[in-house]
């Protein structure tokens, strides 16, 4: 049996978007689909006392920069063209995570990922701006009217705080997180060893 794969993400994290983009890959040489779990990073952030790199970063010298030239070997490892730098960011991602949520409620997930990822990290804009978010939402083919009503449900905001909250439980203090059955990693340089365990425990299975 294949162990259970989880990718936990928000929309903000660009971290989390390149990580995305190699995800495929892994599916195709282990055969295991992930799954897509969203999460709210600012909630998990005061859940846990964690802050955004932008912040716990500020005034040190020589991490950034390094965490930076890290980047851009990933980018070129993974042959990863499409990324570019939002000016808006940080960008606040309660809307756009509500409309994942909604999004899988009404069974449009998959085109929905895409479109928030292409106009945060693709073609980026102040996704955080009601008026902006619907126009994206609409140039991408999305019923954005229907998602933006839907995203304000009771049952849509509580979808995301449970989800929040257990991935807190199990230990989660930003994205991306990855889950392989019960064994987590963080950060999107752990994707190797993520793929192995992977590997491991379908052994294991076998």
């Amino acid at each position: 049996m294949a162990p259970k794969v989880e990718f936990l993400f928000d929309f903000g994290s660009p971290n989390a978007y390149l990580a995305e983009k190699v995800i495929p890959s892994i599916e195709k040489r282990t055969g295991v689909k992930f799954e897509y779990v969203p999460v709210l990073l600012g909630g998990i952030y005061k859940l846990t006392g964690n802050s955004s790199p932008g912040d716990y970063l500020r005034g040190i010298k020589n991490k950034p920069q390094h965490m930076q030239v890290e980047t851009e070997r990933f980018i070129r490892r993974h042959n990863i063209t499409t990324f570019k730098q939002n000016q808006f960011f940080p960008v606040i991602t309660l809307m756009l995570m509500r409309g994942a949520i909604a999004a899988q409620f009404e069974g449009v997930f998959e085109p929905y990922f895409r479109a928030a990822y292409h106009h945060m990290w693709e073609e980026p804009k102040k996704m955080d701006d009601p008026k902006i978010l619907r126009e994206a939402l609409i140039s991408s083919g999305l019923d954005a009217d229907k998602l933006i009503a839907r995203s304000q449900e009771a049952d849509v905001k509580n979808r995301l705080l449970e989800l929040t909250q257990n991935a807190v439980d199990r230990g989660a203090f930003g994205s991306p997180t990855f889950f392989v059955g019960n064994e987590m990693f963080f950060g999107k340089d752990q994707l190797r060893d993520v793929e192995e365990e992977i590997v491991a425990q379908k052994a294991k299975a076998a």
